[in-house]
């Protein structure tokens, strides 16, 4: 038999978790604040389970509640898509547009998509959080997230390989005047690396040269950091050597604030990727920042 009130009140506890309390929500849905509790008790108690827990100030999810919001979030996103679909309305971009980026790569490769973007489609809003740290993309509500990686480990999200670029092992001239210039890159093992945390193996450095094999070195992390940025900083601070794409790099070799190590040695690219959750039908606003990223990383390999 059927379950008339399957979804009875799924969108008001939706928006009371995005909003973090009964009020916010209240507000949002044109509700008092007694009937949006009333519509989550009554849906706890067709559940016969707690999914919030509350105090006086907020509202946090119980272990169950958790686990029922991810998937009623997904139905009410669903829900929304079904019903542009039937409005004729799905293919104008609108509502919240939730992205995680990389600092570094954002600073020369985001700033002008976002203005762009922002300025074509008057009816999405941003929320746009710059980080390199790992994050659950689905469990955090991000649309998309852009990351820079030689490989992305598999997982259950689309991941769509957008720019690819080479990078570098540079030292500050600072750094070659106090310890000396390595000749060879097993000479690294005598010299301080600023190593990027996020690797699987951050002090273990490959190099390849036409005609000769393949090697590793495991150099000295004298510095271990999540964030390209500060590990530039660092460089041109003179505090060791470092491995960086060339998105970070640009600005501070035009300036000859840095140079090149081993030039003659390959290093693995860094291929950069927009991951977001597995949907048969994309939404608009998704899609179309995706295309305009895309579009915008396609010209600068071509210049």
């Amino acid at each position: 038999m059927a379950n008339n009130y399957l979804f009875d009140g799924i969108l008001i506890f939706v928006e009371v978790v995005k909003r973090g309390g009964f009020g916010a929500a209240a507000k949002a849905l044109g509700h008092s604040n007694s009937h949006v509790s009333k519509e989550v008790i009554k849906l706890e108690s067709r559940l016969a389970v707690r999914l919030l827990n509350r105090t006086t100030r907020s509202v946090a999810l119980t272990p169950e509640g958790e686990a029922y919001f991810q998937q009623c979030e997904q139905l009410v996103s669903d829900a929304q898509t079904a019903f542009d679909l039937v409005a004729h309305n799905d293919s104008i971009p609108k509502g919240a547009l939730k992205i995680s980026c990389p600092i570094g790569f954002s600073h020369d490769h985001l700033k002008p998509v976002i203005a762009q973007y922002m300025e074509q489609y008057p009816n999405v809003s941003l929320e746009l959080d710059l980080s390199d740290k790992r994050i659950d993309v689905i469990g955090d509500g991000y649309d998309l997230a852009v990351r820079a990686a030689p490989a992305l480990d598999e997982s259950s999200l689309i991941c769509k390989r957008i720019y690819s670029c080479p990078t570098y092992i540079v030292a500050s001239k600072r750094y070659i005047e106090k310890y000396g210039k390595p000749h060879h890159p097993r000479e690294l093992v005598n010299h301080n690396a600023i190593c990027y945390s996020n690797l699987k193996m951050p002090g273990r450095w490959e190099f390849e040269k036409r005609g000769e094999k393949a090697f590793s070195v495991d150099v000295k992390q004298r510095v271990k950091c999540n964030n390209g940025h500060m590990e530039l900083a660092m460089v041109k601070a003179g505090l060791g050597v470092c491995r960086l794409p060339a998105f970070y790099i640009g600005n501070a070799l035009a300036h000859n604030d840095i140079e090149v190590l081993f030039a003659e040695y390959s290093q693995p690219t860094v291929n950069v990727y927009v991951i977001y959750p597995s949907k048969k039908h994309l939404s608009p606003k998704v899609r179309r920042f995706i295309d305009m990223l895309s579009e915008h990383l396609s010209c600068k390999n071509a210049g």
